[in-house]
């Protein structure tokens, strides 16, 4: 079992940057493969971006590709979501998540933990 704790969400305007942080804790995080989700106000939980357990290969929604960046150190049992020219569109809770695999899931069903979330807001 792992538990995740997100952190660095915050309030920023459009064009700037934020960079989120999910420690994980209670388990060998190297065995998990990541994943970022965000859930507008009214609206489904999406997938953002994934990484492989390892730090492997990463993958990425349509809407944040060329923005956003997903990386995992696991010596700090941390991954991080690097997010760069941020638009108001991007106004979510983000959610880190985790699950025992290999491989990236897009889907919130596949993921076996999640945290509690971190509000990002982003200005006009």
């Amino acid at each position: 079992q792992v538990q995740l704790v997100e952190s660095g969400g915050g309030l920023v305007q459009a064009g700037g940057s934020l960079r989120l942080s999910c420690a994980a804790s209670g388990s060998t995080f190297s065995s998990y493969t990541m994943g970022w989700f965000r859930q507008a106000p009214g609206k489904e939980r999406e997938f953002v971006a994934g990484i492989k357990r390892n730090a492997g290969n990463t993958y990425y929604a349509d809407s944040v590709k060329g923005r956003f960046t997903i990386s995992m150190d696991n010596t700090r049992n941390t991954v991080y979501l690097q997010m760069n020219a941020l638009k108001p569109e991007d106004t979510a809770v983000y959610y880190c998540a985790a699950r025992q695999s290999i491989l990236v899931a897009t889907t919130t069903s596949r993921y076996d933990y999640w945290g509690q979330g971190t509000q990002v807001t982003v200005s006009s």
